[in-house]
């Protein structure tokens, strides 16, 4: 199955950058004997829009353009659900088991996201009330992603 993480901006080069490429490399590494691929990740350009909602929509257009048919599709959203790692592990077993061709993870831009791509959501995933700043989220998604496939490979980095 495949993870993609389709992403409004682009990671600059710095330690956020270095940290989201190790956690997806050993996600990758990781999810390999469960039958997940390597994660992809889409960073797609904000929109030069002069209003907000006129970029809130060019961005959603294209971040709807990436996600393949039949995906389960996951907004990341700090009004969304907050789920535990074992969860989340839970939820990608279930979809794998579900024969799903992929998992997106959304990350949208400053401005949100159009109704029409919300509208898809299978989840909206908080990683609590507090807003944080796109390049933390993708690092914090990144690293969830792979402790959800060491605890689904019984890998001991996961204690709790």
């Amino acid at each position: 199955m495949r993870i993609i993480v389709a992403a409004i901006g682009r990671l600059k080069s710095g330690p956020e950058a270095e940290l989201a490429v190790r956690y997806a490399k050993r996600a990758g590494q990781t999810g390999r004997s469960l039958g997940l691929r390597e994660i992809e990740i889409v960073e797609i350009r904000e929109s030069r829009a002069a209003e907000a909602e006129k970029r809130m929509i060019e961005e959603s257009i294209a971040l709807a353009n990436v996600i393949p048919a039949g995906s389960a599709v996951i907004l990341l959203d700090s009004r969304g659900e907050s789920l535990d790692s074992p969860a989340l592990a839970g939820r990608l077993a279930q979809w794998r088991g579900d024969n799903r061709p992929a998992v997106v993870f959304v990350i949208g831009g400053p401005d949100g996201l159009a109704p029409t791509l919300t509208q898809e959501a299978e989840l909206r995933l908080a990683f609590g009330a507090a807003t944080w700043p796109h390049q933390l989220v993708r690092v914090m998604l990144l690293e969830q992603l792979y402790r959800a496939a060491t605890i689904l490979t019984g890998h001991p980095y996961h204690r709790a």
